[in-house]
């Protein structure tokens, strides 16, 4: 049984946008040479982050997408809309991986070459409860009488 791809999110730092929030991690050969191969369409809150890659084709794609072109510093260096079946996107030298995310995403989040963006996995930070050896104060609040 195959593993469930590891996911992480993507902000763009410089306009203070998601661009997504479930993208998955192509990272393994097969990953990267899979991609989207076979989906009939990507979640709203979707993608895939090939890693690494500078170039990509859609042969055997089904749908139109939007990708991100960054660099080994998150910089995007690379945008194309809307990029349609059976197509190759030539190689962008600057590019160290490519986030393939759905259709009007770069204009959603007004993302534009030159923007900084942060990739980074989402953790649910745990509460603490009344089993919990963590011991939580309560927070004393001021009483100012009513006048």
């Amino acid at each position: 049984m195959l593993a469930k791809p590891r996911e992480v999110f993507v902000y763009n730092k410089s306009k203070e946008t998601f661009l997504a929030f479930r993208v998955a991690v192509a990272d393994s050969i097969l990953g990267r040479l899979v991609g989207l191969l076979g989906k009939k369409s990507l979640n709203p809150d979707g993608g895939v982050w090939i890693v690494p890659a500078n170039s990509i084709h859609t042969v055997g794609m089904l749908f139109s997408f939007d990708l991100v072109m960054i660099d080994k510093h998150f910089r995007v260096v690379g945008l194309k809309e809307l990029v349609k079946p059976f197509r190759v996107v030539l190689p962008k030298l600057q590019a160290e991986s490519v986030i393939e995310l759905p259709a009007h995403t770069i204009f959603r989040s007004r993302t534009e070459v030159g923007d900084e963006l942060i990739i980074d996995r989402y953790e649910a930070k745990k509460t603490p409860t009344q089993n919990s050896t963590e011991i939580v104060a309560p927070v004393a609040q001021e009483i100012v009488p009513f006048r």
